[in-house]
């Protein structure tokens, strides 16, 4: 009875011991890396990343680790920073603005991908159907409804008939609003006049050629117009030249008005998604593109101002940044 008893308690022991042994293996959580590649520094581009940085961190806190790189606005260093998130097998890269996704894309077919601050994925060529992804690829959509952007262009600007849509040539989600716009103002009997620029160094000459030909301008979201907002302020306010911008930081930068959606916003719904693949095991095939859970009527009160306009009481004032 005293050996089958002392064998009962050796055994207890080792079971113990090996309990204790895999206790430090247990505790440790993993941690997940993910890559952000972001085509440019603005600060619609730049809400977005934050938000999806906030959502990852308050959900995982320490379990998260972010390699920001940012491209500089050259399509090039997209390609080069998505080879390098593949070759360190990060677990999930948010690819940031239309020109990082296809890079991204075209790096990887099996790392899960998302995207933000991306007007339409299947203009952008990388889905065939954003309901429906079907691959490694979904995120969000900063669409806004670009029929009431023309809507509040033609109660701004009733005497127009003449409208300019400016914007990058290279870049999809630019090409896919003005269709849109352009087809919303024929429908509504306004004469569009189209105007492209490659890069920023044609954005002053095409811009000042815009001015001379039309009643208003309507620039979509556009991340080269983004960052160059102030040459377009530069040559529109002196020439009472009002614009419509495609999101709230481009109306800031020098725009009149436009029908905001928060990036911040968009890119916590990015942030959801991520942590829904991560760590709830979800298939981003099976994820339906998202979109901003709003949009608001905003304005600039220094272009307004400048302009002589009065705006709709129902608009918002946009803050300036201190």
């Amino acid at each position: 009875m005293n050996n089958k008893i002392r064998r009962i308690l050796s055994a207890l022991v080792c079971v113990a011991l090996l309990v204790t042994m895999a206790i430090p293996a247990m505790a440790e959580e993993k941690v997940y890396h993910v890559g952000i590649v972001q085509l440019v520094e603005h600060n619609a581009l730049d809400a977005a990343t934050q938000g999806f940085e906030d959502a990852l961190k308050e959900k995982l806190g320490d379990q998260v680790e972010f390699d920001y790189q940012n491209a500089h606005g050259e399509v090039a260093n997209c390609a080069t920073i998505a080879t390098k998130f593949v070759n360190d097998g990060v677990d999930l890269i948010m690819a940031n603005a239309t020109p990082a996704l296809t890079a991204v894309c075209a790096a990887t077919g099996d790392i899960p991908i998302l995207g933000t601050s991306v007007t339409d994925y299947v203009a952008a060529g990388v889905l065939e159907d954003s309901e429906h992804p079907g691959g490694n690829v979904s995120g969000t959509s900063d669409m806004a409804p670009i029929d009431q952007q023309i809507a509040m262009l033609q109660e701004l600007c009733p005497e127009a008939k003449t409208v300019g849509i400016v914007y990058c040539s290279s870049e999809a989600n630019s090409e896919f609003q003005a269709n849109k716009a352009e087809e919303y103002l024929k429908n509504a009997g306004l004469t569009v006049n189209r105007y492209t620029v490659s890069d920023s160094s044609e954005i002053q000459t095409v811009v000042t050629k815009a001015v001379s030909e039309v009643d208003c301008i309507y620039i979509p979201t556009d991340n080269t117009l983004a960052d160059n907002m102030g040459i377009v302020k530069d040559i529109t306010v002196p020439e009472k030249m009002p614009v419509i911008a495609g999101e709230e930081n481009m109306c800031g930068n020098g725009g009149l008005a436009t029908l905001s959606i928060s990036y911040y916003d968009l890119g916590y719904v990015t942030g959801e998604m991520a942590y829904e693949i991560l760590v709830e095991g979800a298939n981003v095939g099976d994820m339906s593109v998202r979109y901003a859970a709003a949009v608001t009527r905003k304005y600039n009160p220094e272009i307004a101002e400048a302009l002589g306009m009065t705006m709709p009481e129902d608009m918002v004032a946009i803050e300036k940044a201190e």
